[in-house]
């Protein structure tokens, strides 16, 4: 059994897609639409085959409210891992992102949190090497 597939609700699609491509440096995997529903998914150039991410339009009061509730908590509704979280949050910085944690080691790695303005916030992590 593997993981193939996980979402993350947004509350622009395109908005996302520009940030997850242009700005994270994903690859759009799929994007099509069938009347009003658009599926559309990233992945990890550096795993084009892996495991997708979908960036579902929270277009329903529930999803509203989980993505508001855990961007207000301050918990990240993505977790991305990185070989070099400060050359990732230099690069990402570069390209206009609002970072509300810069690099920052914590127990067993470091972190880095921003916004991917869609109204979620997203964590980089390096583990630690021992």
């Amino acid at each position: 059994m593997k993981i193939k597939l996980t979402s993350v609700y947004v509350d622009d699609q395109d908005k996302a897609l520009r940030f997850y491509t242009e700005v994270l440096g994903f690859t759009k995997k799929a994007d099509f639409s069938n009347g009003p529903f658009r599926w559309l998914t990233v992945t990890s150039p550096e795993d084009a085959d892996g495991t997708e991410l979908q960036l579902a339009l929270n277009n329903n009061p529930a999803a509203q409210s989980y993505q508001q509730a855990i961007f207000q908590q301050g918990q990240p509704a993505a977790m991305f891992f990185t070989d070099n979280v400060t050359a990732d949050y230099e690069r990402i910085k570069a390209q206009g992102a609002e970072f509300t944690m810069p690099p920052t080691a914590v127990t067993g790695s470091t972190i880095a949190m921003l916004k991917d303005s869609c109204g979620n916030l997203v964590q980089l992590t390096q583990l630690a090497r021992y």
